[in-house]
């Protein structure tokens, strides 16, 4: 039977496992940034999730259909914003990949994901049960340009993370065995074209995780000290603003992209796998909402923040053990940013507003 939309259909659990994640975020951004200049960061961190909870609200509201339906429109304007921050972009640290907007620094690229996922949505929900080598080389493309133009930036990082949603796409789209096994023979063989293609520093990144005592000093210094955070943290841990490498800032961006190697030194092995069975379970809850989309499309969105989400906590998690290159990926809702913040909740309000439909005609 048709009826309204209700908040009683609004995933509180979901919403209560995200801001545990967040708020032991908030704790370890404060822990990470005392006695540095980065200290007080961690009120920032806790605007932009109020924020960020109160768009996620607001997106609940709007039907996901009407986002479908200007796929075309807001792909156009992703590209415009990538294109802008080439134009009118600050660069630090050698990449240019924000644009200032007042006091905010806005990271197009971030949103940009959140486009994608709307757009492969759109794309194979609206085609037939099995992919044709057509529809991959669409698909392909509509991911692809967006990538470059990050890649150009460069930012590595983010552009990898559009990866999972193109293959989380043509997975769900039906894409045939043979298919895929000649998009992985094709990867192989361009492997090397890309590899040049890459700055020595990212170059460097990719290699220098599989033997960091190589160059201890330069190369290998943000994974090494990243292993010994997190074995010096034992079961136990070593307390709220005791961790010895955290503290004594030997440990690299602990705030940001190392986050996870300070919270494992202070919390210790069972505090580190108790937050990744949170992730585990936020994932699940997503996938159990993805079942329960009211049609194909909104599944495939649902889906979509899957794949980008476990992505993400594995690749960072990785890097932080030193059983993947050190990439620049943040660990979603811990990591300390407005831009990585705001893209989740959004994402997340997508979410809400496909499970509030559930039941509705």
């Amino acid at each position: 039977m048709s009826r309204y939309i209700s908040f009683r259909d609004f995933d509180w659990v979901l919403l209560v496992l995200v801001l545990l994640i967040c708020s032991l975020g908030v704790l370890e951004i404060y822990s990470a940034t005392l006695s540095t200049k980065f200290m007080g960061v961690h009120l920032k961190q806790v605007y932009w999730i109020l924020g960020g909870v109160g768009l996620m609200f607001v997106v609940s509201f709007f039907n996901y259909q009407a986002l479908l339906e200007r796929v075309p429109l807001l792909y156009l304007i992703s590209i415009a914003s990538l294109v802008a921050v080439e134009v009118f972009g600050k660069k630090y640290l050698g990449a240019r990949r924000w644009v200032q907007l007042g006091s905010f620094h806005f990271q197009p690229s971030e949103w940009v994901k959140l486009v994608l996922i709307l757009a492969m949505a759109k794309y194979f929900a609206e085609t037939k049960s099995e992919c044709t080598a057509q529809d991959i080389v669409k698909a392909g493309a509509l991911v692809g340009v967006p990538m470059l133009m990050v890649l150009v930036q460069p930012d590595l990082g983010t552009a990898l993370t559009y990866i999972p949603i193109a293959v989380m796409g043509l997975f769900l789209g039906g894409m045939k065995a043979r298919h895929a096994l000649v998009i992985l023979v094709l990867g192989a063989l361009l492997a090397p074209v890309g590899w040049h293609v890459l700055k020595p520093y990212q170059r460097d990144r990719l290699t220098s995780f599989m033997e960091p005592e190589a160059d201890p000093q330069r190369h290998g210094y943000q994974v090494i000290q990243s292993q010994v955070a997190v074995g010096s943290g034992g079961i136990f841990g070593k307390g709220t603003a005791h961790g010895s490498q955290t503290q004594g800032q030997f440990l690299p961006v602990p705030h940001t992209d190392f986050i996870f190697a300070a919270f494992a030194e202070e919390h210790g092995f069972l505090g580190a796998m108790g937050l990744l069975l949170l992730y585990f379970i936020v994932l699940m809850r997503l996938v159990q909402n993805a079942q329960t989309a009211p049609d194909r499309a909104g599944a495939f969105v649902v889906m979509g923040v899957v794949a980008v989400l476990a992505f993400h906590v594995l690749v960072n998690v990785g890097m932080v053990v030193g059983f993947m290159p050190v990439t620049g990926i943040p660990l979603p809702l811990m990591s300390y940013g407005g831009s990585s913040v705001l893209f989740m909740f959004l994402a997340l309000g997508i979410v809400m507003n496909i499970r509030m439909r559930r039941f509705v005609n």
